[in-house]
């Protein structure tokens, strides 16, 4: 049975509710003629006794796209986390925009970024048109205004318009990516934040999407961190990759520089446990 649609324009309702200590070089951007769009500067999160992420200085530059990678568990999800204000360090600052991201001022600076998460994220009773539009209508933009970005975005990511007016079950799985990323980019944010965005997907699928997703971030030149367990994808979109390990960045650069100059034994073993995908650095 077609679910009943909910009214897009009805008012929203709101609900209350390690390792030995050592020097940490800064993980500079490629990009760093200009100052920095995010910038860690000694961040770290603890839960109780355990370290999920120790203190990290890392920037990410104005246009850059930085792909965080590494084992389960090395800390990549936290530190998307602490960018987008889902968590505070427990340690240093996270800035963005040269303002502390904090539980007060997360709220403002999250409508200058766009996250994708996991999956999507979508609201199974809105339609894929309401989801991306979620935030836009929060804000008090007209319909007319809704529409028309709706319409630009659908056609920025290849998704046929009238797939808006159908519920997140009756999309495929890369419709779905597909809207949650019109979603992260209704208000045209000026960093972009994707959680593992294509890891659930088929093969075939996440290769289209791969090229789609990389000829959009190059259009609109936004500042792009996305976290994968695939070096290969990170490869495919990164400036810069960084590498973890048990909440410590191990090393940051290029594809290049992680296969012929590695920073440690543990760079080599990350990179040959994926040499079935016949990585090539370019």
């Amino acid at each position: 049975m077609r679910r009943a649609r909910v009214d897009p324009d009805a008012p929203l309702i709101h609900h209350a509710r390690g390792p030995p200590t050592r020097s940490r070089p800064i993980a500079q951007p490629s990009s760093p003629a200009t100052a920095p769009v995010i910038a860690l500067r000694g961040a770290g999160r603890t839960y109780g006794a355990t370290v999920a992420l120790h203190p990290t200085d890392l920037d990410f530059a104005v246009g850059d796209t930085t792909v965080l990678i590494g084992p389960s568990g090395c800390g990549k999800s936290t530190l998307l986390r602490l960018i987008v204000g889902l968590i505070e360090p427990t340690v240093g600052d996270v800035r963005l925009f040269d303002t502390p991201v904090t539980r007060q001022t997360a709220p403002a600076l999250r409508r200058r970024m766009g996250y994708v998460i996991q999956a999507g994220g979508l609201f199974p009773h809105l339609t894929a048109g309401a989801n991306a539009a979620l935030m836009a209508r929060h804000l008090g933009w007209s319909k007319a205004k809704r529409a028309e970005r709706l319409t630009e975005l659908a056609e920025q990511v290849h998704l046929p318009a009238d797939l808006l007016e159908r519920f997140p079950g009756e999309l495929s799985g890369g419709q779905r990516q597909r809207v949650a990323l019109m979603r992260a980019l209704m208000l045209d944010p000026e960093v972009v934040l994707l959680d593992e965005p294509l890891g659930a997907l088929d093969p075939m699928i996440r290769a289209d999407l791969q090229v789609e997703l990389k000829e959009v971030f190059q259009r609109l030149q936004k500042t792009v961190v996305m976290v994968t367990h695939d070096l290969a994808e990170a490869a495919w979109f990164a400036d810069r990759i960084v590498l973890l390990r048990a909440g410590h960045i191990v090393q940051a650069g290029t594809l290049e520089d992680l296969t012929q100059r590695p920073a440690d034994d543990f760079v080599t073993t990350f990179v040959n446990a994926q040499r079935s995908l016949h990585l090539e650095a370019s």
